[in-house]
């Protein structure tokens, strides 16, 4: 049986923006798939800052909607990695698209809140098994020309979403875990390989990706906001941050 066929966790979240030093999270969303069973927990945060209206534009959550309805953000951020933490315990791979904005932003605002990073909360203090449709789909067909967004992969592998829907953490999630099996369609690859290999062959592509693409981008003049090189944590960031700071995030949302 392939590590396909068993438990996977798909993890999310919408910010107030995409500087994982700075920003906070609104929404996030958690869904366990156990075959054909599915649950889903979500969870909406008072930010204690302003939401700015392009963000809100994005996730449709106002400043007046997250303070009015949102749960505090220590509440929410410790029930969030202790069921990340649990599920990566057991083993069980963590799922997400642009793993490494989702984690980052969340190690961020756990040390913000004074809480434990979710590494640490992990036998191995390592946050791993993670499983990145956009990384893999960038190893696995690198020479595609093209954007590589949620939306562009999904009708790239034919897995059906409702676009109005995307930007929800939920139908994000849900979209990315069927993105994975189609993923493993197209490339059979991926269901015979073991879970730790492929965690270990998205660390180096990532790493290979971001020096190439962080590359290109000084030879344009770009000399901030490049690309990380470390997956699927990006550098540790003292809570509020410093605009110096490198981005997690940098230019994938282009």
């Amino acid at each position: 049986m392939s590590w396909l066929d068993e438990t996977m966790v798909g993890f999310d979240t919408e910010t107030t923006g995409v500087r994982t030093a700075h920003d906070r999270i609104v929404t996030a969303a958690i869904i366990t798939r156990r075959g054909k069973e599915v649950s889903t927990r979500t969870w909406l945060i008072d930010p204690g800052v302003e939401i700015p209206e392009a963000a809100a534009a994005v996730h449709g959550i106002t400043t007046e909607h997250a303070r009015a309805h949102g749960a505090a953000p220590a509440q929410a951020l410790e029930e969030i990695a202790a069921v990340l933490a649990a599920t990566l315990a057991e083993g069980s791979p963590l799922v997400a698209f642009n793993a490494q904005f989702d984690i980052t932003i969340l190690e961020t605002e756990l040390a913000r809140h004074g809480l434990p990073s979710l590494a640490s909360r992990l036998p191995a203090r390592e946050i791993r098994p993670v499983i990145d449709p956009l990384v893999l789909d960038r190893k696995l067909d690198r020479y595609r020309k093209g954007k590589r967004k949620l939306i562009d992969l999904c009708t790239l592998y034919a897995v059906p979403v409702v676009a109005d829907d995307l930007h929800a953490a939920d139908a994000d999630v849900l979209a990315t875990l069927e993105l994975v099996h189609a993923l493993a369609a197209a490339y059979p690859v991926m269901t015979q390989t073991p879970l730790d290999s492929i965690h270990d062959l998205q660390v180096a592509a990532y790493r290979d990706w971001a020096v190439k693409f962080g590359a290109w981008l000084k030879s344009k003049g770009t000399t901030d906001d490049l690309p990380d090189p470390r997956w699927p944590l990006a550098l540790a960031q003292a809570p509020g941050g410093s605009d110096d700071a490198p981005d997690a995030q940098g230019t994938l949302l282009g």
